[in-house]
């Protein structure tokens, strides 16, 4: 039950933090357990999901290999409430935000089918998602219309945007099994750079507005907070320290998987920091894309001390059941994306030749038509560069009529757009991987915009094999400086460290993996094009015998 909804801001205090494996807390009996079931970072992956997070075909699907899905969150979420629900446990179902951008459902419904699935499910509250502004203020005012979750966000003042005034509160109160918990939220402050709030949305630093958040329901006499955030794990670690009185912190943002069992884990879950007041606080998030929902249950004592934290994601594989009433609703909204996927959006003069030996090898007309569509799209943040794997690239464009479906199987991975900044020597370390398998036709060879490389293979791999590299600078081309740091642009994937791209994950900074798909950019920017787009070839990467 819903009791009310609060807000305040304060300023922050600072402190160090740590972690250990056993919460140190008093002597009061333990008498309060509160477990949370919950998701981030869906990004309209409202099917299931492949291995490698893109849609799942019918073959993996028969074939037991497919992930995720809002299908089976419903059902693995209504699962766990039973179980729970029986064993007199108190449960809260929590999502910390971007359920928006990321598939056709999006590209076609907005917000809409995020709503209605919400519904379905049942969740008791959601963070605001920097990817929530992606159609401006009034996408998100029109999903809060349709959503019947609260939707949170305290450290954004939208009293001057009409479309969201009084739609957005900070701190919600809700009654679970007789005690009374207070909820507070808080968004990534860059939103304002890496989505589309407006000039009339205002942030304010999260740990500023947390502090006066908590110490309200404080003095509200709420002794168990829980903060659900769309930071990132670093800044949810931050606030932990810095942000006394937060019980417990349910993240969002940067996609990390916390698990105590499965590899790859970024680490343990629950993280645990240390708040100003000495006490430990617990930080959980489940990786991304509906492919695993978290279970964290945590005991308060009397006094509301976190006494215990502990749980682990659960992987929503082919051993749970799709709900039926989801998935036939799913099918329903599915059927009409193939009317999507023929929607004509530009043309070309010719053939976009994309095919995998002449991408894998060198220069390609579709490495240059998805390159320049990522700078273009970034220049304005200041990025000079745009790499592509030639792997990235599954597909050429017949000359004539280019539908958003031919576009998609040119990039059927669902990779959104990165953007990060790097020295020139590790551009030449970037480059000198892309071109170190060309003889095995790996997936790495670079496709660039921005820059100009020549290279040879009569050199070992990863030993010199790059030769020149010259930067399309405000002068024309230049050489590359070794010690300069430049803007450079490519898809999530490879600035991870995908393809051999470990410089992009180890060397880069300012990292931000979350832009809109790269079919999207792709396609935008052949529609900008009023004659059509011309394919072309101009000697970016030349190989010296």
């Amino acid at each position: 039950m819903r009791l009310g909804m609060l807000g305040a801001c304060a300023l922050a205090l600072t402190c160090g933090f740590g972690g250990t494996a056993v919460l140190g807390v008093a002597t009061a009996r333990a008498d309060y357990a509160l477990t949370i079931l919950h998701i981030n970072d869906l990004h309209s992956r409202l099917e299931a999901i492949n291995k490698y997070d893109s849609t799942c075909g019918s073959k993996d699907e028969a074939d037991g290999k497919c992930f995720g899905g809002v299908a089976r969150i419903k059902a693995k979420i209504d699962d766990r409430r039973a179980a729970l629900s029986a064993a007199g446990r108190n449960v809260l179902t929590l999502d910390a935000g971007d359920q928006f951008q990321g598939s056709l459902f999006y590209t076609t419904y907005k917000g809409a089918a995020a709503a209605e699935f919400m519904n379905m499910i049942g969740f008791d509250a959601m963070a605001v998602g920097n990817h929530e502004f992606d159609d401006g203020p009034k996408g998100l005012s029109d999903f809060i219309d349709k959503v019947d979750a609260p939707v949170l966000s305290g450290n954004i003042n939208v009293e001057n945007e009409p479309t969201l005034k009084g739609k957005v509160p900070g701190t919600l109160v809700l009654e679970v099994g007789g005690e009374r918990i207070g909820i507070v939220s808080a968004l990534a402050e860059d939103t304002v750079e890496t989505s589309s709030p407006g000039p009339n949305v205002l942030f304010s630093r999260a740990e500023d507005y947390l502090k006066g958040a908590v110490e309200g329901l404080e003095a509200a006499g709420i002794t168990k907070i829980v903060a659900i955030t769309h930071m990132g794990l670093p800044r949810d670690m931050e606030i932990a320290s810095r942000v006394p009185g937060i019980d417990i912190i349910v993240g969002g943002h940067s996609h990390t998987l916390l698990s105590n069992t499965f590899e790859g884990a970024a680490g343990p879950y629950p993280v645990l920091v240390q708040n100003p007041s000495g006490k430990q606080v617990p930080i959980v998030q489940a990786y991304a894309y509906g492919k695993f929902l978290g279970e964290i249950e945590v005991v308060f004592d009397d006094a509301g001390n976190v006494t215990s934290a502990s749980g682990n994601p659960i992987l929503l594989d082919a051993s749970v059941p799709a709900d039926k009433a989801v998935a036939a609703r799913l099918a329903e909204l599915a059927a009409p994306l193939d009317e999507v996927r023929a929607r004509v959006i530009g043309s070309a003069t010719g053939t976009i030749d994309g095919s995998r030996d002449t991408c894998r090898a060198g220069e390609c007309p579709m490495g240059n038509l998805v390159a320049d569509a990522m700078l273009e799209r970034t220049k304005a943040q200041g990025v000079q560069i745009a790499i592509q794997n030639g792997g990235g690239l599954r597909a050429s464009i017949e000359g004539g009529e280019i539908t958003m479906g031919e576009v998609l199987t040119v990039l059927p991975f669902q990779n959104a757009l990165a953007t990060f900044q790097l020295k020139g020597k590790d551009v030449i370390a970037a480059l000198e991987n892309g071109v170190s398998q060309v003889e095995e036709g790996a997936g790495r060879f670079p496709q660039v915009a921005g820059i100009r490389y020549s290279w040879t293979r009569a050199r070992k791999p990863g030993d010199g094999r790059i030769i020149q590299v010259e930067v399309n600078g405000e002068n024309g081309w230049e050489p590359l400086d070794p010690d300069k740091t430049y803007g450079v642009a490519t898809n999530d994937y490879m600035r991870r460290g995908g393809d051999g791209y470990k410089v992009f994950a180890e060397a880069g900074m300012n990292a931000y993996d979350f832009g809109p798909g790269l079919e999207v950019v792709v396609a935008d920017y052949i529609g900008a094009l009023q004659d059509g787009y011309t394919p072309f070839t101009e000697e970016r990467s030349r190989e010296v015998k």
